[in-house]
């Protein structure tokens, strides 16, 4: 039965520990990433099995849903076990054709914070990461909202999400950063420069989209090929060129299966030879 490995931890603005490979609760919901799962009993199982395997760090957002992903979250894990850090998202809002839209009014954020705080059943987030820049709103009015509600004790640590790293060192002059949550994967690196720039700040770099749904561009044969030497899949190869990759790396793949979550756990153990991340990393 695959766990976390206990000693492979990283710690939130230097102080909160949450082991390296965490979930992602965005599948916890309908198709497209609207309403409710076909089955809300399989989504709390699915989050249970993750805590029983020492999962400690889930991630998810209100736009997830929207407000689903949240509210099933709650549902199941509340009151939180103490060692549980639950992250969560706000900012970009779904229209009913599925549109991601980005909202980063001040005013906007401080209500959709009440409404997180709410549904996950908590009166401080863990992990409260501005989803998306808006371009309709100068990017320091969004993170000076969110600063704010960190100084009276509604968030506990702050992210963010989808930033350059021009934009991570305008919100660092405002507030502690805790995380940055970008894309990226063993086939897309587009966000090396961000990744750099956490680990020179010692700031957790949340991959988003960590198996690249399968599509892993040039290093797809490569992947296949190390995969085949451990009896894994692409997938847990994937993961852990990650977890090896950066020391700040907090994958979070996400799934509505518990088979597919107890196979990314395992890839937590897989242990990489020097040629093998040469071939993967080059």
């Amino acid at each position: 039965m695959p766990v976390i490995n206990e000693s492979d931890v990283f710690h939130l603005d230097g102080e909160t520990p949450v082991h390296r490979l965490g979930f992602g609760a965005m599948r916890l919901t309908g198709e497209d990433i609207i309403g409710d799962p076909e089955s809300p009993e399989n989504a709390r199982k699915v989050l249970h099995t993750a805590l029983a395997r020492g999962v400690d760090f889930i991630d998810t957002a209100d736009s997830y849903g929207p407000a689903v992903s949240e509210r099933l979250i709650g549902e199941a894990l509340a009151p939180y076990p103490d060692d549980l850090v639950v992250a969560t998202k706000g900012g970009l809002l779904r229209n009913p054709d599925g549109e991601w839209l980005p909202n980063g009014d001040p005013d906007y954020l401080r209500n959709a914070l009440l409404g997180s705080l709410d549904r996950l059943r908590v009166d401080t987030i863990d992990l409260y990461q501005y989803h998306r820049p808006d371009p309709d709103t100068p990017f320091e009015d969004s993170v000076h909202a969110l600063a704010e509600q960190k100084d009276e004790g509604r968030i506990k640590h702050l992210g963010l999400s989808n930033v350059s790293v021009e934009q991570l060192d305008e919100a660092r002059d405002i507030v502690d950063i805790a995380t940055v949550q970008n894309q990226y994967n063993v086939g897309d690196r587009e966000s090396e420069d961000v990744l750099q720039a956490c680990e020179e700040y010692d700031i957790g770099f949340i991959p988003w989209f960590p198996l690249g749904a399968g599509d892993l561009g040039e290093k797809e044969s490569v992947v296949a090929d190390v995969a085949d030497a451990h009896d894994a899949t692409p997938q847990q190869i994937s993961l852990a060129w990650l977890l090896h990759h950066s020391p700040v790396m907090l994958p979070i793949p996400g799934t509505s299966s518990v088979d597919h979550l107890e196979d990314n756990v395992a890839a937590a153990s897989i242990e990489l030879t020097d040629d093998e991340l040469a071939r993967l990393t080059e």
